[in-house]
């Protein structure tokens, strides 16, 4: 085991530094690609996400407890002006520019940018699964009654790494119907 490797398996149960996402980022698959300015996006304790895409939800969705019956809702794709988009209130999915590459040791959770609720405007998300990879998708909730101007990738999410204890099995790790989306073919979309 090299020494990089020893310090990040060291800090097992830990959420990881800047320090170590660095080196992360230097693994093949890297932890993180596609960022636009990784000195700017890297952050002390995780990695600003970049605003790609945003889509009006236009329809209602089904969610049932097997997925036999999930239907997701229909969306509108929203086309920048000049780089910058007005956002009503309301609720909006959003395509980050960044893919991420998760090994079976580490899994990920995401929050909005501060500067992003100080305007009203939050960003729900699930949790990146440890061996989940793709350009994931969020919801972008508009609550300010003015709304907001925002610009194509500007920084939204603050994606936070946390090593688990121990490595799981590769039968284990995410393995569902959004594994590898918006990067190419997948089971749920194509890239935008």
């Amino acid at each position: 085991m090299s020494k990089t490797e020893k310090t990040v398996s060291e800090l097992q149960g830990s959420v990881l530094s800047k320090s170590q996402i660095r080196t992360l980022l230097r693994n093949k698959p890297p932890l993180i690609e596609k960022m636009i300015d990784a000195s700017m996006q890297l952050q002390q304790n995780g990695v600003d996400l970049t605003l790609k895409t945003v889509e009006k939800i236009a329809g209602a969705g089904c969610i049932d407890f097997s997925n036999k019956d999930r239907k997701l809702s229909d969306v509108v794709k929203l086309d920048f002006d000049d780089d910058w988009l007005f956002l009503a209130p309301g609720p909006y999915k959003i395509i980050f520019n960044e893919i991420v590459h998760l090994p079976k040791d580490i899994m990920a959770i995401g929050a909005p940018r501060t500067s992003l609720i100080r305007c009203g405007v939050t960003v729900e998300t699930g949790i990146w699964d440890a061996g989940y990879e793709g350009r994931s998708e969020s919801l972008l909730v508009v609550l300010n009654e003015a709304g907001i101007r925002i610009k194509k990738n500007a920084r939204v999410l603050q994606l936070v790494f946390i090593k688990l204890s121990k490595k799981i099995a590769a039968g284990e790790a995410y393995g569902g119907i959004y594994q590898s989306e918006n990067i190419g073919q997948s089971q749920m979309t194509l890239d935008v």
